[in-house]
């Protein structure tokens, strides 16, 4: 298998007439999202050549989906770009990505001449010929396995947006891996979550191509009422949810779980960053007999690497395993030294062999030279592995355990400290429902944010029990929700805006 067409194809052969995909506006059948696709494909011939970028400026929905199906079905790659980004930040996307066209809703034009893009622009809605099957075959007859399918934007430290570009046969082979690791076949309905410019959708998506399942979308907005995301999940029977840490913990925030507990859902795999094992145990309790999953993994290796089964109770003190790797993927800790580390407890950068590596970022060798590297273990032939910028060490039963970013750690008072191990305390104590922490540099402390109920006080003396008092923020600032970012993750960013822009806590 060289092409993720494959997947498509298959299902719409097996199960022509059931659901592939739908949102709250409508839904297509496998039969109509293979035919809508050779249609948009054969349109797109007409505008790019092999392995030329098309940017899709829609957020998530069956349109989208069909668009990226019929990208493909021209032979080229992708790439989701969300409206709702600053004008800015689209306008940069742009330079970096430099598409031959873009397709859009009608509804986004306007946004679109705002930013000055220049690529001929085509709607979702007219886009759309009769099918060349002798145009498409030819394409499809020079198409490699290593040709690129994807391109998803990250931040970049220059301030410039990185284009992640991952190829065909790398989701191939971590979604053969996926799949069938945790059983999702024909029968299941997988509730997306993610944003399409979100590596977490990469599963959702070719999960449900792959077996056959459904994909249902949920609105981004919906998450703001958390009812509407539970009633969805129920009327459609939802079985597999592949979410960020922080949508599970803002739905039960919010009181979702209490609302309603949907009845079909048996798996809950989750992403992004660390979960708190309260919250956690918190799902575990509604959901007793389902599969939980801790999943690691940066984008530039295509989803995770590593995965963990949760096979016990935790305590809301200890911390979750990410597990170990991958088939077909090598996972391991390199010291200062570029040295292996291999014993237990001791904190090393997290790095990734294997076919799961992307491509590396578009249009900017330099970026891509930093953190694709020969590796270091290797003198003998070219292994190119992926340095995460992750710690982790290894507990005593073999098994990963994230440590945090090499760059949240800081030095305090005379002592190296990994912020996350602070947060992972704040989290454990009764009153605080969801916390996260960072430095101020230049007045030497240790900023908390939190939700819930405790006062200063009472959260001190309780972190003087779970780690030394060099270790206990300085400062305290009680929010009513979490920012977070567009896909999902907590906005550290915002958080230290507020903090600068006058909010000094207690």
């Amino acid at each position: 298998m060289i092409n993720v067409l494959e997947y498509l194809e298959n299902s719409a052969e097996l199960y022509p007439d059931k659901t592939a995909v739908k949102d709250d506006a409508g839904e297509c059948s496998y039969r109509e999202l293979k035919e809508r696709a050779l249609r948009i494909g054969t349109a797109l011939t007409g505008y790019i050549n092999r392995r030329d970028a098309v940017m899709i400026f829609a957020p998530k929905s069956v349109q989208t989906l069909q668009a990226f199906m019929g990208t493909v079905y021209a032979g080229g790659f992708y790439v989701p770009v969300e409206p709702t980004f600053p004008v800015q930040r689209i306008r940069q996307i742009f330079g970096v990505l430099k598409p031959k066209v873009i397709v859009t809703r009608r509804e986004y034009l306007a946004k679109l001449e705002e930013t000055g893009c220049d690529a001929p622009v085509l709607t979702v809605e007219d886009i759309g010929a009769e099918i060349d099957k002798e145009a498409l075959s030819r394409l499809r007859g020079q198409c490699l396995d290593t040709d690129p399918l994807y391109g998803i934007f990250t931040s970049g430290s220059t301030g410039i947006p990185k284009g992640v570009l991952v190829c065909h046969r790398s989701v191939i082979d971590f979604i053969d891996n996926f799949t069938e690791l945790f059983g999702i076949d024909e029968t299941d309905v997988i509730g997306n979550q993610a944003p399409f410019d979100f590596d977490v959708s990469v599963k959702d998506i070719y999960s449900a191509l792959k077996k056959g399942a459904t994909l249902v979308i949920i609105p981004r907005e919906f998450f703001m009422f958390p009812m509407k995301v539970m009633d969805m999940l129920d009327e459609n029977g939802v079985t597999t949810l592949i979410w960020a840490v922080s949508a599970l913990c803002m739905l039960n925030r919010l009181h979702g779980l209490k609302y309603k507990v949907p009845g079909q859902i048996r798996r809950i795999m989750f992403s992004g960053e660390m979960m708190p094992v309260k919250q956690l145990n918190q799902w575990r309790g509604y959901y007793p007999e389902a599969l939980f999953v801790n999943l690691y993994g940066p984008t530039e290796i295509t989803c995770n690497c590593t995965y963990y089964v949760i096979d016990r109770e935790y305590e809301d003190t200890e911390k979750l395993p990410i597990g170990n790797a991958f088939p077909n993927e090598r996972v391991f800790l390199l010291d200062e030294n570029d040295g292996e580390i291999t014993q237990s407890g001791k904190n090393g950068e997290l790095c990734v062999s294997g076919t799961a590596l992307a491509l590396g970022y578009l249009n900017n060798p330099e970026q891509t030279a930093k953190v694709f590297v020969q590796n270091p273990l290797n003198s003998s032939y070219p292994e190119l592995i992926y340095r995460t910028g992750d710690l982790a060490y290894y507990d005593d039963d073999g098994r990963l355990v994230f440590a945090g970013r090499k760059d949240f750690q800081i030095k305090h008072m005379g002592h190296r400290i990994e912020l996350e191990e602070i947060d992972a305390a704040l989290n454990s104590l009764c009153g605080v429902e969801r916390a996260c922490t960072f430095f101020d540099e230049d007045k030497n402390k240790i900023v908390a944010f939190y939700v819930g109920e405790s006062e200063r006080g009472d959260i001190i003396d309780a972190m003087k029990t779970k780690v030394p008092e060099f270790m206990v923020p300085n400062v305290f600032i009680q929010v009513e929700e979490m920012p977070l970012t567009k896909n999902g993750k907590l906005d550290r960013g915002h958080l230290k805006d507020l903090y600068r822009g006058g909010k000094n806590g207690v």
